[in-house]
């Protein structure tokens, strides 16, 4: 492995390589295993190197307070958490007592969490399909139930940046990391750095709001985070549109991640901020026809400039 590159599989990542990019399926599955599969193909089709999710305890993550504040859930959601057996029996008996009315921010949370079972199926159709996967962890539990299937990375979401106790978990399991820094400071990075080492690490620079504004992205702060750290930074967009996300590739992200969803007016926080499937084959399409323009820098005569040079100078 080169100085300033981590190995996510079999797949090198960092300086000198092809920019990694992530199809960041998330929470846009909506709890459905099926649209995740049709999410992690749109990812495929795309030819994007890898698909995340997230993985939450949701007692773990959210207060008792927060996971009893009534919700605003589809109905069909709520039936596909039923038929999947993924609620607790206490909130399966008022959910069919009140005709799926009387949802909770805890009924969403657990909705949005796959099973043993389920993760194990994603572990098996990625395999088949010949691409990465990967998961943020968002407290230890969960980087224990990931570890079961030998994950290839961790990435450490923006909002867990500050907790140093899970940031030493996920680094005892010596695995590649992808930190991304939204909603935090370079004091707060600084410290996570520390936390975390720079061997086997790609800092993600990332603006947490969603969709973010086109004068938010700030992308020059990836020259600042290189000049800073001294290792792979690579992009986390949460923009609408590709072009962006290109220009980041341009100015040196070693990765570029982009959430993804089958349409963009589907329920869901995250899907406003979400490339389509043409979206995400289009940034891909681009980040590797710019990989093809980059060359190697050396000032040369090419062959194919012989002709015309012949034809049109004069001395």
């Amino acid at each position: 492995m080169k100085k300033g590159q981590i190995l996510v599989g079999n797949r090198p990542v960092g300086n000198d390589e092809a920019c990694f990019v992530v199809a960041e399926i998330g929470i846009n599955h909506n709890g459905s295993l099926a649209l995740a599969k049709k999410l992690i193909d749109a990812a495929v089709d795309a030819g994007a190197d890898a698909v995340k999710f997230q993985k939450r305890t949701v007692s773990v993550v959210y207060s008792e307070e927060e996971l009893q504040k009534p919700r605003e859930v589809p109905a069909e959601i709520i039936a596909t958490a039923l038929e999947r057996d993924a609620l607790p029996p206490e909130n399966v008996k008022r959910l069919v007592e009140s005709n799926l009315q009387e949802t909770t921010n805890g009924d969403l949370k657990r909705v949005l969490e796959f099973t043993e079972k389920e993760y194990a199926e994603i572990d098996r159709y990625c395999k088949e399909k010949n691409i990465l996967w990967f998961a943020s962890p968002w407290d230890e539990a969960s980087v224990d139930f990931l570890e079961q299937f030998d994950p290839l990375a961790y990435k450490v979401a923006s909002a867990s940046l500050t907790d140093d106790v899970l940031l030493q978990y996920i680094h005892s399991k010596n695995r590649p990391l992808f930190l991304s820094v939204g909603m935090s400071t370079l004091e707060e990075v600084d410290h996570a750095v520390e936390v975390l080492g720079k061997d086997n690490l790609v800092i993600m620079h990332c603006v947490s709001t969603y969709p973010a504004e086109l004068d938010e992205l700030n992308l020059k702060v990836i020259h600042t985070l290189q000049e800073r750290y001294g290792v792979p930074i690579g992009y986390s967009g949460h923009e609408s549109g590709v072009y962006t996300s290109l220009c980041a590739a341009v100015l040196g992200a070693v990765a570029v991640e982009r959430h993804i969803t089958l349409d963009r007016s589907m329920w869901g926080s995250d899907q406003a901020a979400s490339l389509e499937p043409k979206g995400l084959h289009n940034l891909v399409t681009e980040i590797r026809n710019y990989e093809r323009a980059r060359g190697d820098g050396i000032k040369k005569v090419l062959e194919s400039e012989v002709p015309v040079l012949k034809k049109l100078r004069r001395k």
